[in-house]
């Protein structure tokens, strides 16, 4: 993965987002990082008052263009004295929604990965990007991972992935995983929250599935864990934590694991334990 795309909307999400992957770039081979920053003003904001009677003069929109710029230029200050040697950290301002200026980007700058501070806990309007990384995950055609608030990097060493074994060939991008893992040195775990303990059934069909996925990911030595728990995020979650891990990758099974792990009602909860950023695989 060359380039690396990170949304900024300078909330301490997102600039802890672009913190995450400058400390990345010492592990991976990327060369670029882009901090990208959507400004949208639509004509009518420019030409009719708000019903607070306040009306964008087109001087003010430039010079709120210009305080972003020169926001974006000290935060890629800061992010260069971090980078490994040879990574370029570079700018770009967009001027339409986010949603649209992170698809774009990644056609037009070739990004391979998209880095997104997800909401924080402290307010539902502390980034707006948080509030939309259901949408960009969904939307992007390239990996996501998402950073959890607060978190501060550290050295991957253990990546879980959480998978259901169910359709295994088709679900499991393996061309992303390689990407990911290849040439990269640390340990690999298999995790399955079967809270109906079907891998004792001796079902053929499920067999099957596993023994597809060993082979895809023989070359990589993984250790297999199955875990009996009611409730499939917070299971795991806990193994990552109970497994010191530093990154969990979800792989694109419905969006069922990553919309839950975003969701409203279990921010304060995954906020409280020891979450860590999770990748999403195209």
């Amino acid at each position: 993965m060359k380039t690396y795309l990170v949304p900024i909307d300078f909330s301490q999400a997102s600039i802890n987002a672009a913190e995450f992957a400058a400390a990345l770039s010492k592990q991976t081979n990327v060369e670029n990082i882009i901090l990208l920053n959507a400004y949208y003003v639509s004509p009518i904001e420019t030409m009719l008052p708000s019903p607070d009677m306040v009306q964008l003069l087109e001087g003010e929109v430039e010079q709120n263009a210009a305080d972003r710029i020169k926001n974006l230029e000290q935060l890629k200050l800061r992010l260069s004295k971090v980078v490994r040697a040879g990574v370029t950290v570079s700018i770009h301002l967009n001027r339409s929604h986010l949603l649209r200026a992170v698809i774009e980007n990644v056609a037009v700058k070739n990004a391979d990965l998209v880095i997104l501070g997800s909401k924080g806990n402290t307010s539902k309007h502390d980034s707006q990007i948080g509030g939309h990384v259901v949408k960009i995950s969904k939307a992007s055609p390239v990996p996501v991972i998402v950073v959890p608030p607060g978190y501060s990097f550290e050295t991957i060493k253990r990546v879980v992935v959480a998978c259901d074994f169910d359709k295994v060939k088709e679900t499991v991008p393996l061309e992303s995983l390689k990407k990911m893992l290849d040439k990269k040195k640390f340990e690999l775990l298999i995790v399955n929250i079967d809270k109906d303990s079907r891998h004792l059934s001796g079902d053929a069909e499920r067999r099957a599935e596993e023994t597809a996925l060993h082979q895809m990911l023989k070359p990589y030595h993984p250790k297999y864990s199955y875990v009996h728990n009611t409730d499939v995020i917070n299971g795991i979650l806990q193994f990552a934590t109970d497994n010191d891990a530093q990154l969990v990758i979800a792989l694109p099974h419905k969006y069922s694991f990553f919309q839950s792990l975003l969701h409203d009602s279990v921010s304060q909860q995954l906020a409280a334990s020891a979450a860590v950023p999770v990748l999403l695989l195209k």
